[in-house]
């Protein structure tokens, strides 16, 4: 046999023995471990008697967060709906909120920004600047959409649609403490 062909099937056999140590179907790893999609989060829970009483955002190394805190009678909060829409609209008007960003997350949930005697719980000091998000990687603008007839939303303008993630973190019982609506985004894919 020729140098030319031993080299040949010296190069051959190599090349199928590091191909079968590769799985069969090779995927990059998930951005930061987070396995998320963009798809509508919902949360079917019974209805609540929460109230929004706080918004707030914060900042972590792969993702963007916001939270909406809740006061009630109860340690649990479940009836949510967090999803990607062409425009978010204001509750009661169906006027549009416009926020900066390439994509509108609308977040409605069961839980009014009143009281049982019409008092506000949570009134933002300024409706298309709920929270500051200057220097968010992903978050671009947090608006008001409203509180009517037991339920509030909020539009979150984001960077892209990217992926999210929607969590309910417990209040503890007797407390001033209630429970949280807590949604992530990615900064990527």
């Amino acid at each position: 046999m020729s140098r030319h062909w031993i080299r040949r099937l010296t190069l051959t056999a190599t090349v199928a023995l590091a191909a079968s140590a590769l799985p069969a179907t090779a995927q990059a790893a998930p951005y930061c471990g987070l396995a998320w999609g963009s798809l509508p989060e919902v949360g079917a829970g019974a209805a609540d008697t929460d109230m929004v009483v706080d918004v707030r955002s914060g900042r972590h190394a792969c993702y963007d967060r916001l939270v909406v805190d809740l006061l009630g009678q109860d340690t649990t909060f479940g009836s949510y709906d967090v999803r990607y829409v062409p425009r978010v609209v204001e509750d009661g008007s169906g006027r549009t909120v416009p926020v900066r960003g390439a994509a509108d997350l609308q977040i409605t949930l069961q839980a009014q920004a009143y009281d049982g005697d019409g008092n506000a719980t949570f009134t933002p000091a300024d409706r298309r600047e709920v929270v500051g998000v200057g220097g968010y990687r992903t978050f671009r603008q947090v608006a008001w959409a409203g509180s009517y007839e037991g339920s509030t939303t909020l539009a979150l303008g984001v960077r892209a649609r990217l992926p999210f993630r929607v969590m309910v973190l417990p209040g503890v019982a007797q407390s001033d403490f209630g429970p949280r609506l807590v949604i992530d985004v990615a900064h990527r894919w």
